[in-house]
């Protein structure tokens, strides 16, 4: 057993209709003036509107920045913070997926620190508390708003940074299935694999525990029996409200766990092809499962379990079977089969696993991996 500490200090609401509770939980946190990020879609949809009138109702003036894209770049959050600035606003409410919490996290470190997010690459560079946030998730997949992580996409090196702070964590995180049930299908299945795929890396991770293996369990038994039945009907507020929840545990998970191959490889994807992260993730997955195998310790069945109908025995289990029940489960939810698909092509393979290797999550994947071996699974994958 791994020697582990942990601790868990957000306040996290969980519950329908709890998207009311945001202007009180504002005044707890001190804060008058709300800066809300998020996303052109959600802006659209009236959510955007709808929670700023919730603030502004309770006296809390709200000014937005409605313009994070699927993979948020430096110059957004160059933007943001600078609007942000401009707004006089004391705290930030982050309300979409992972993308306006990444940013919102960016600009929380720069508004207060200066410079550029790029300064913050890595783990240890953030000297302090940031604007005080709150997340508000409309998609279950990132956890984000549970996870001590932003990651923006550089565009002068084709590179997605990974800032690493428990100062990013957000006071208050709002759990609210009724803001999950105008998600598209694809977008539902989309997330929905990525926050199994936390799970599953955290609990095969090297640094998994046992708090981080009862968070990655129970996310994988949440997720598994009910992202078939989510992504069939958003309205689903049961489907919905299990499928926020269990991104939460597996949030919490990979915090402490970190991920593997999957995400290692899946950043450059997205940040050279833009495909969406959870794509890129759902696509590795069954390819990085079979290669870790061989390192398999007997957490293959019980994931195995999660996610199938019809769970088996151990003398009835082998881990191919797992890779097939991947693969079926993205073949359902509609995720393309292959990177070609979704437009990868070889060119790029050797920069893509340069800077797969440079990620931190290579380190505690199960089996361990070379270059030539991650250029192999991108070639598997392709």
């Amino acid at each position: 057993m791994n020697d582990f500490t942990f601790s868990v200090p957000q306040n996290i609401i969980v519950g329908k209709g709890s998207l009311q509770k945001l202007p009180e939980l504002a005044k707890k946190m001190g804060g008058t003036h709300a800066f809300l990020i998020s996303g052109p879609h959600l802006n659209k949809m009236g959510v955007v509107p709808r929670c700023a009138d919730q603030l502004r109702k309770e006296g809390i003036p709200c000014d937005a920045f409605t313009e994070t894209e699927g993979n948020p770049s430096v110059e957004t959050v160059e933007k943001a913070t600078q609007a942000f600035l401009e707004s006089k606003a004391d705290f930030i409410v982050a309300l979409g997926g992972g993308s306006p919490m990444d940013v919102a996290k960016a600009v929380g470190v720069v508004a207060k620190y200066g410079g550029s997010i790029t300064e913050y690459e890595g783990g240890g560079k953030v000297p302090g508390a940031i604007v005080p946030l709150i997340a508000v998730p409309t998609t279950a997949g990132t956890g984000s708003e549970v996870t001590a992580f932003s990651v923006i996409t550089d565009h002068s090196r084709n590179y997605k940074l990974t800032v690493f702070s428990y100062e990013l964590l957000p006071s208050y995180a709002i759990l609210d299935a009724e803001l999950l049930t105008s998600a598209p299908a694809g977008v539902a299945a989309a997330c929905g694999i990525d926050a199994l795929v936390h799970a599953l890396e955290a609990y095969l991770s090297t640094a998994a525990s046992p708090f981080t293996d009862a968070m990655a369990e129970k996310a994988m038994e949440l997720i598994g029996g009910n992202i078939r039945r989510y992504t069939a009907n958003r309205g689903d507020e049961e489907a919905a409200q299990a499928m926020l929840v269990g991104s939460l545990f597996a949030g919490i998970a990979f915090s402490f766990a970190r991920l593997g191959n999957v995400h290692a490889m899946s950043h450059p994807v997205s940040a050279y092809f833009n495909v969406p992260h959870g794509v890129a993730n759902a696509i590795l997955l069954p390819t990085v499962v079979e290669f870790n195998a061989l390192a398999d310790s007997g957490k293959y069945r019980k994931i195995y379990n999660y996610i199938a109908k019809i769970p088996l025995s151990e003398s009835e289990f082998t881990p191919d079977l797992l890779v097939g029940e991947l693969k079926e489960l993205n073949a359902a939810l509609g995720i393309p089969s292959c990177l070609r698909e979704v437009g990868v092509t070889e060119e790029k393979f050797d920069a893509m696993a340069e800077d797969a290797m440079k990620s931190g999550n290579i380190a505690v994947n199960p089996r361990t991996t070379t270059k030539k071996e991650i250029l192999d699974l991108y070639r598997k994958a392709l």
